[in-house]
């Protein structure tokens, strides 16, 4: 996991210079920087796999390339490609397929990812779902673009978020090359197989999703956000096969639920468990440094960023990696609020809405979060042929309508790979099962009055302000980021509207 930056045509090494150092919690390992004939490209690596090759920017004298992300599948397509290899990484693999196949080949990578190639021309591209950020400025000088907004908000011009599943040139411009539909079979065409038979795929395809993503290099450890739920529970109890130890991480605030429920998965898994208790003037003492690296000040998103910061930094005292939970309640219908959707079009439309929407909410929260202290988050839920899987299955199947259990399917599909009391466990937000929730939201209502809310809504529409909990964020990121930052790019979605995220 990294941040790049660049610019095209501009060859501006001061630029790239400053973002670089503005991204180098992303990348503590070496950071680079480059000039080539189409432009400037600057890098920060955090050190994963081929640690001791694989710097970047990465050359071969005429083509040029930096990749933020990890591709799975990068030895089966190495085998595919012909030459002498310099690296044994993915960062060589997605530059030569690039060099030999084009962008037409870009839908064969399988993982998470944002990169720059400077070849015979510039390209920029993001991966399907959006797990990993790229953000942009388009001005007279050219393209500017980062890993992470604050990176580029020394430019002029407006901050634009570069777009999930597409890829980018000058001559082309924007190029589609994925969408969520793309992972769906055709739902009108029978997809009916005895209940056993989607227990089966459910399992194993989880069970691949999760073994890829422990990839790493030997002496580089990876870890679990256990928090005790379905989700991450399922995610620890297949991570845990195989590994004589495998690391897991809670937080919550004295008495959390999360923290109880965690330790009782840790003990019937054997993990070696880690657990942090903060308190709320923890919260608060954290909040600016959550929103200065979330660069949003969305309230939901907020919220829900805290104990995944204090998450995050738990983890970031034992590995390198951590795999986490993220993902399952959008594919599979975790949410509270779809109890009330009782048409089955309706259903699946509202999942595949959700899931597109991801880059802007729980995602952006992992991401950030992660590498604010410079660890690398992985989303297995998220593998393409477990949405593929998920988004497949008569929609029937997953409803919870009039309060019922949710996520039927998954809890069915692993019966005996964890304690019954997890399994059944009922879905909590992550701020509920920590014990933080509505602590800043008082506290917010207490130090902010009707009237000075009425009057900061009148005073910055375009902050679409919706409480006073949303205005003393906003305060904080006003103090960081100015308005440069547009409403759109800070995580807000129809999922943060209802509250939901976890």
């Amino acid at each position: 996991m990294c941040g790049f930056c660049g610019s095209t045509p501009s060859n501006d090494t001061t630029f790239v210079e400053q973002a670089v150092w503005k991204l180098r919690h992303r990348g503590p390992d070496e950071q680079g920087v480059t000039q080539t004939p189409l432009g400037a490209m600057g890098h920060a690596r955090l050190s994963i796999v081929d640690v001791a090759a694989s710097h970047q920017p990465m050359a071969d004298g005429q083509h040029w390339i930096v990749f933020n992300g990890e591709i799975y599948n990068f030895q089966s397509l190495r085998s595919q490609l012909s030459g002498d290899w310099l690296t044994q990484g993915d960062t060589e693999v997605v530059m030569r397929l690039i060099m030999e196949h084009g962008m037409e080949a870009i839908g064969a990578l399988d993982g998470m990812f944002a990169f720059a190639f400077f070849g015979d021309e510039v390209l920029l591209a993001r991966d399907a779902i959006g797990i990993k950020p790229l953000y942009y400025i388009k001005n007279d000088a050219g393209m500017f673009f980062a890993s992470e907004i604050k990176a580029l908000l020394d430019m002029q011009g407006d901050v634009c978020e570069f777009p999930a599943g597409h890829w980018w040139s000058a001559a082309c411009g924007f190029v589609r090359y994925f969408h969520i539909d793309d992972l769906q079979w055709n739902t009108s065409l029978p997809f009916s197989l005895p209940e056993t038979e989607y227990d089966d795929l459910i399992r194993s395809t989880l069970r691949r999703a999760v073994q890829k993503r422990l990839i790493a290099d030997p002496g580089i450890p990876v870890g679990v956000s256990l928090s005790g739920g379905l989700d991450s529970s399922l995610i620890t109890a297949l991570a845990r096969e195989g590994r004589d130890v495998l690391d897991t991480f809670v937080v919550g605030m004295e008495g959390s639920e999360d923290v109880a429920r965690s330790q009782e998965v840790a003990d019937a898994l054997g993990t070696r468990h880690h657990v942090y208790i903060y308190d709320f003037q923890e919260m608060l003492d954290v909040l600016s440094q959550v929103i200065y690296h979330l660069e949003s000040f969305d309230a939901a998103l907020v919220r829900s960023a805290i104990p995944n910061y204090f998450l995050a930094r738990l983890a970031s005292q034992h590995v390198k990696v951590m795999l986490t939970g993220e993902g399952a309640d959008e594919i599979f219908g975790g949410y509270e609020y779809l109890s009330g959707v009782t048409d089955a079009q309706q259903f699946q439309r509202e999942l595949w809405t959700i899931t597109t929407n991801l880059h802007n909410t729980n995602l952006q929260r992992t991401d950030r979060m992660t590498m604010a202290h410079s660890i690398e988050g992985r989303v297995p839920f998220l593998d393409k042929e477990m949405i593929r899987l998920a988004l497949s299955l008569p929609p029937e199947l997953k409803f919870h309508v009039g309060g019922g259990t949710e996520k039927t399917l998954l809890r069915r599909a692993f019966a005996g790979f964890l304690p019954n009391g997890i399994l059944q466990r009922p879905k909590q937000k992550f701020s509920h099962g920590t014990g933080s929730r509505d602590l800043l939201a008082r506290y917010a209502n207490d130090q902010i009055s009707d009237k000075d809310f009425a009057e900061a809504q009148r005073q910055y529409p375009q902050a679409a302000l919706r409480s006073k909990e949303e205005l003393f964020y906003y305060r904080i990121f006003r103090e960081q980021f100015g308005e440069r930052i547009p409403s759109q790019v800070v995580g807000r979605t129809r999922s943060v509207a209802k509250g939901e995220l976890n």
